[in-house]
């Protein structure tokens, strides 16, 4: 039995990864499911947060409420974290691309985008600085040659590491294909 819960991308759910009929295209929606990577660190900063949450509690019955206060206050900023953490990466509707960064969210139109494709280039591993050769899905925008194309996924980031090849070839294949059904407008 699926648990639609659990996943991002409810509609894709399906066998053939294609949004069924009746889904609403004008909702956010991530075209693939977050990786073990990102899913992880999540985690992680969800469990640091319970233990920081928990001495919170100790503090506001052994010292002042301020210095509660303060840690958690410290707590709300971490679960805050884990939370971001898991929506960043990629977004489609009818309405354009997101692309969620951690500190900034930047959404491009589909009528901006000059193209979407898959290319085989240095790629930075798990967003570090330290660069692998792998696949990037990049963007294009129209009248912005100088700024040069915009990675969106690649296949060595958070979300794709570790996991089949074939989930970074399908995910970028749906965003493609997206761009391609509603670029042409």
């Amino acid at each position: 039995m699926p648990l639609p819960f659990l996943t991002a991308d409810r509609a894709f759910d399906t066998t053939d990864d294609v949004a069924l009929p009746y889904d609403d295209r004008d909702r956010w929606r991530r075209p693939y499911r977050p990786g073990p990577w990102r899913v992880g660190a999540a985690a992680v900063l969800l469990l640091l947060a319970s233990f920081v949450l928990f001495s919170s509690v100790i503090i506001a019955a052994t010292a002042t409420p301020a210095s509660a206060a303060t840690v958690f206050g410290f707590a709300l900023v971490i679960v805050a974290g884990a939370l971001r953490l898991l929506r960043m990466g990629v977004w489609v509707s009818a309405r354009g691309c997101r692309h969620v960064a951690f500190v900034s969210t930047r959404t491009t139109p589909w009528d901006q985008i000059a193209a979407v494709r898959t290319v085989q280039q240095p790629v930075r591993w798990l967003g570090l600085p330290r660069t692998v050769q792998g696949q990037a899905l990049v963007m294009n925008r129209r009248g912005r040659s100088s700024d040069g194309p915009t990675p969106l996924l690649t296949s060595h980031n958070a979300d794709f590491l570790g996991r089949d090849p074939l989930a970074f070839d399908r995910a970028a294949d749906t965003v493609e294909a997206w761009a391609d059904e509603y670029g042409r407008a």
